[in-house]
């Protein structure tokens, strides 16, 4: 087959480009047409595709780049005054200048020489950005700046998309490191590393087939199966009908440029195209190789800290996984160990060079997967009260599908256990032959025999966690068959039921911890009755209202008009319907004491609860009902809660087995949330992901404002919340990878048109969504490069998920999702793996995210009205304590006032000084101060490379120290640091005295508590102005609380901060020579060798 030249090549596509339609890079630098803007893309005349298969050229070399930076992009220059200008830039063939057109200057001036360029800086990050009218309609990612000249003078750009400004990037910072020697190393690049091991791949496979001349190719299934090894999720199809599309357009063009010359036409017989066709060419797998396992994003992230080279050596990774992965003290050897576990090649091993391939094979592994793995494994403090935690409860827990007609089943109750759920429900019913059974009384479901259901629950019940499983007996049975149920209880479940009683005197049940191993059991009780008899108890009937509505709005209806009916009957308000009375039973007296900790009793309203239920009397809650107190009483149903379990069961109508949100009632402190486990869907999401954030055990603590004694929290607060400092979470999503056609869908063939949603669920302040753009017909390897922000207001509450949808017209489509603890993200770039509907991995789907958590700044937005906010002249907020009416008790909280307005300054000082220095050093409000010294290392340079400004890490806050004339830019910098320094210190020397005071204040006012109630009436205060103060004293402990909480916090942020910079400055050569040469442990990382503990 005929082999023409590069040149050649590039010539003759525009000929075979006209005819066929078709587009072909054969040399790997031909321009990217375009709807990014390039001149390529204006100038292309329309045409008819033989496919729309073949893809565009993917970027994955500095040549690709810079060869598209010479053929030029449309981009939007930004100005001072606001004005947005539209250019056309390209760099000039002898690669020496910028120069854009149409201009007005001369020639001569409309260019930037390249030798003047003094850094390059991705997003919005200059003044001329930040200050411009047009800044919030800039896309972060679209925008890069190119700092030239002896003035450091910025040229602010935004490109059409990102790829487009990652090209422009890479290209030019390219050219800066090499210079005149770019030319050089461009030529040197095309016999790159990655293509080495790809033509020993390819002739391992030759010798694998015995082909005696490697230049006939390999057969193609082979082929197929080499790029399926790199690319597990592409199918064989598209891999296969790629390289029959490149040999058909190839085959084509060689005819073309056979018949163009004279004389050798009927060589042309002398090929015969179709000896071919099941064999592959070496130009044509690395080709094909490039389409289906080169991945631009990952390019583009790997010459940002490679020093523009094509590999990353261990330093470049160690630096990769410290700065933007957030993992502490990170050795050489280690990075070293990872460049052996994922480099491909041979060659690369032996060099510690870690490729393109290896870099992706890295990104993709466990390693940097979004969840953290310490929260595999127990994390959380397991000794507290019973009542602090959220218990991952099962509803109807034999029932398999719906709830009226579908079929009952032991699995149910092992699915449920093996998910780690600590709460199963029992219904126990008289069976025949005085054996008794478990099932749904008022359904046609069948039922169960309950000796079977028991030695399931035994046998699972600890399977997938050591914690207390409480086994919810909701009994309907005669005395006759109560003693069976005894029998079979106390016989199979054994030594592992809990029957000690609890202390008359205990404020709080016992913590998970002491409970290990045991189960208990959730009933009816009998009161203290002499000599121990049986008695009468108010049965529990959860079913019996579905029954009783079935009965009323379906007479002589069918069973399948029952099924039907349950929308419909789940939008009857409450007080439309007669509630049934609670029937009264004959209790084995037995079996009543058994109940121990968990004694089932009616509640009536929270002022009666606060009087008279002990701790180990729990209510259960109709949903209903549950929802009304959230939203009509939702800070006394929070306080409820600290002290009582709360369990909260579906509506009775929700016959389909649909589930409620539980974060409905979480926000309420509410524990025990029974969900119908057999129904996949978001709500089931929403449970599964939140109990995996403790090693999946069942259990996870609740947040600290819903367990303090005294805390003020609304669960239905839009704001933000009093104490708790708010957090910015941003996420931009990248790519998705291997994104599968939904199932049951083939209206577009194969086509996939996807776009994500991510969104946030915790409390209604904080539940938000934002969606990508639609990436059309990509379903492989489909380019978002779209950020979001979001404030979230309480963290520990929160949870992310993401969504991916097929765009149709008809009706967009569920692609996968993920659902993930704000707690449980890992920062930097991480790989997300989607889920099916029903909760299933979906083989190699992924999304590629970028993530991180930073506090929001002072000073930002102004809270909203209702959080007793004062503004200082200088705009800085001061959250203000509440006057209660009560003169003994303010007087105690105004010592507070000017301790909160201190502490607030040390903090806000401090995060301010931090925010500027970011500023100056050219890096986004996600970076860390890691990130600010290494960026500042590139652009702080002299002209023959020697450093301007070096730390002195002697002492625990590093000094800048110029090495000589700085310009003025960088000596706002010094002077920047120097005041940030020195507000850390500040916040160093006066914190623990401050925090003191406030904590002994707080003290002070506790004393009031007990009494607060009857002080109040000394003062003449009476029904709702009592309500008030009660209330308002609550707000005043959480803020002490809240505010000497986030000064500890700012504490621990400096020491955080200086150990980045230390570290940062060893990292990028920074450092002064000889002068502390020692890393320091960061704290909020984990290192790569730590394992997680429990």
């Amino acid at each position: 087959m005929c082999e023409p030249t590069p040149r050649t090549k590039a010539k003759d596509l525009v000929k075979v480009q006209a005819e066929a339609g078709a587009e072909l890079e054969c040399c790997g630098l031909l321009p990217q047409s375009s709807q990014d803007g390039s001149r390529a893309g204006r100038e292309k005349k329309k045409t008819v595709s033989f496919s729309s298969s073949l893809s565009e050229k993917k970027i994955s070399s500095a040549a690709g780049c810079i060869h598209s930076m010479v053929e030029g992009s449309e981009l939007k220059k930004i100005r001072p005054n606001s004005r947005v200008y539209q250019r056309y830039y390209l760099l000039d063939a002898g690669l020496q200048a910028l120069f854009w057109e149409p201009s007005k200057k001369e020639s001569d001036k409309a260019r930037i020489f390249l030798d003047s360029i003094r850094e390059v800086r991705t997003g919005r990050n200059t003044e001329t950005f930040r200050t411009s009218g047009v800044y919030e309609q800039i896309s972060e990612d679209c925008a890069f700046s190119i700092i030239y000249g002896e003035m450091y003078d910025s040229l602010d750009l935004v490109a059409n998309s990102a790829e487009v400004a990652n090209i422009w990037v890479t290209g030019l910072r390219y050219l800066m490191q090499y210079g005149r020697h770019a030319l050089d190393m461009l030529a040197n690049s095309q016999d790159s590393l990655r293509l080495r091991w790809l033509e020993q791949l390819f002739s391992s496979a030759a010798d694998l087939n015995k082909q005696e001349v490697i230049e006939e190719g390999i057969p193609l299934q082979s082929a197929v199966k080499l790029v399926q090894s790199v690319n597990p999720g592409v199918s064989s199809g598209k891999v296969e009908h790629r390289f029959k599309e490149i040999q058909r357009l190839r085959e084509k063009m060689c005819t073309l440029a056979l018949h163009s010359e004279s004389g050798l036409k009927d060589h042309a017989e002398n090929e015969k195209p179709s000896e071919r066709k099941e064999q592959v060419s070496r130009q044509e797998f690395v080709e094909v190789f490039h389409d289906f396992c080169t991945r631009p994003e990952i390019y583009f992230l790997l010459v940002q800290f490679s020093s523009n080279k094509e590999y990353l050596d261990a330093k470049d990774l160690m630096r990769f996984i410290e700065a933007e992965q957030g993992v502490a003290q990170v050795s050489e050897e280690t990075c070293l160990k990872l460049i052996q576990t994922h480099e491909p090649s041979e060659e690369g091993r032996q060099l510690g060079h870690l490729s393109l391939d290896g870099f992706t094979s890295y990104l993709t592994s466990s390693e940097c997967h979004l969840f953290d793995r310490e929260h595999d494994t127990i994390c959380q403090d397991m000794t507290q009260p019973l009542s602090h935690y959220y218990i991952n409860s099962s509803h109807n827990t034999y029932l398999i599908e719906d709830q009226f007609q579908g079929p009952s089943d032991i699995s149910g109750y092992i699915r449920a256990l093996k998910m780690g759920c600590r709460c199963v429900e029992v219904d126990v019913w008289d069976g025949p032959d005085g054996e008794p059974v478990v099932c749904t009384g008022h359904s046609l479901s069948r039922p169960l025999v309950l000796r079977s259901v028991l030695e399931a629950i035994g046998r699972f019940a600890f399977v997938a966690s050591e914690y207390p499983l409480i086994l919810c007996i909701e009994n309907h049975c005669s005395v006759q068959q109560q003693k069976v149920l005894l029998k079979h209880l106390t016989r199979i479940l054994g030594e592992r039921l809990y029957k000690d009683l609890p202390e008359e005197e205990a404020l709080y049940l016992p913590s998970p911890d002491s409970l290990r191993h045991r189960i208990l059991l959730k009933g009816k009780k009998l009161g203290p009755v002499s000599g121990g008899e049986d008695g009468e108890a108010s049965e529990e009937d959860e079913g019996a209202e579905m029954s009783q509505r079935i009965k009323a709005l379906n007479a002589g209806g069918t069973e399948k008009d029952v099924v039907q009916k349950s929308v419909s009957l789940a939008s009857v308000p409450q007080s439309n319907m007669t509630h049934p009375s609670p029937k009264r039973f004959q209790l084995l007296r037995e079996l009543s004491d058994l109940v121990t900790l968990c004694h089932s009793v009616c509640f009536k309203d929270f002022k009666t609860s606060t009087k008279t239920q002990k701790p180990w009397e729990l209510c259960s809650f109709h949903e209903s009902l549950a929802l009304h107190l959230a939203g009509d009483s939702p800070g006394d149903f929070v306080n409820h809660n600290k002290h009582f379990l709360s369990r909260v069961y579906p509506n009775p109508m929700r016959i389909d087995s649909s589930n409620m949100n539980p974060q409905d009632l979480w926000k309420c402190g509410c524990q025990i949330v029974s969900m119908n486990f057999q129904t996949a869907g978001l709500m089931m999401d929403l449970n599964t992901a939140w109990f995996r954030q403790n090693g999946s055990c069942g259990y996870v603590l609740r947040p600290a404002i819903m367990r303090q004694k005294v805390s003020y929290f609304s669960a239905d607060t839009k704001d933000t919340v009093p104490g708790v400092s708010p957090q910015l979470l941003h996420v931009k999503v990248i790519s998705g990878q291997n994104l599968p056609k939904p199932k049951g869908s083939g209206a577009k063939g194969d086509v996939v048109d996807p776009y994500v949603y991510v969104e946030i669920h915790g409390i209604p302040a904080d539940c938000t969504e934002r969606r990508t753009r639609t990436v059309m017909q990509n379903g492989d390897n489909p380019i978002f490069d779209e950020s979001f922000e979001f404030q979230i207001n309480l963290p520990e509450l929160a949870m992310v998920r993401f969504v991916v949808l097929d765009d149709d017209f008809i009706g967009d489509e569920f692609i996968g999702q993920y659902t993930i603890p704000l707690e449980c993200l890992q920062p930097g770039y991480r790989h997300v793996p989607l889920q099916s509907l029903t909760g299933e991995d979906l083989p190699h789907a992924k999304l590629f995210v970028h993530v991180a958590l930073t506090n929001r700044r002072g000073g930002g937005k102004p809270y909203k009205r209702g959080l007793s906010v004062r503004k200082t002249r200088r705009g800085r907020e001061y959250t203000a304590l509440r006057d209660l009416g009560v003169r003994t008790v303010d007087e105690v909280f105004k010592m507070a006032a000017p301790l909160l307005r201190e502490a607030t300054d040390l903090r806000g000082n401090m995060q301010n000084s931090v925010a500027v220095f970011r500023e100056l050093c050219g890096v986004s409000a996600v970076a860390n101060l890691m990130q600010c010294v290494l960026a500042l290392g590139s652009r702080a340079s002299g002209p023959e490379g020697n450093p301007l400004l070096l730390f002195d890490l002697r002492d625990n806050y590093p000094t800048l120290e110029p090495q000589g004339p700085l310009p003025d830019v960088l000596r706002r910098v010094v002077s920047t640091y120097e005041t940030m320094v020195n507000a850390s210190k500040a916040v160093m020397e006066f914190a623990d005295a401050i925090y003191e005071k406030i904590l002994h204040i707080q003290t002070m006012a506790m004393e009031f508590h007990e009494k607060l109630q009857s002080l109040a009436m000394k003062e003449g205060l009476k029904g709702s102005k009592v309500s008030r103060a009660l209330e308002s004293f609550s707000w005043n402990i959480t803020i002490l609380k809240g505010q000497a909480d986030l000064l500890k916090h700012a504490k621990a942020e400096v020491e955080e901060n200086m150990k980045q910079v230390h570290d940062a400055a060893l990292t990028g050569n920074l450092g002064k020579q000889g002068v502390g040469l020692r890393r320091v442990r960061s704290q909020t990382g984990r290192g790569l060798d730590d394992s997680p503990s429990a």
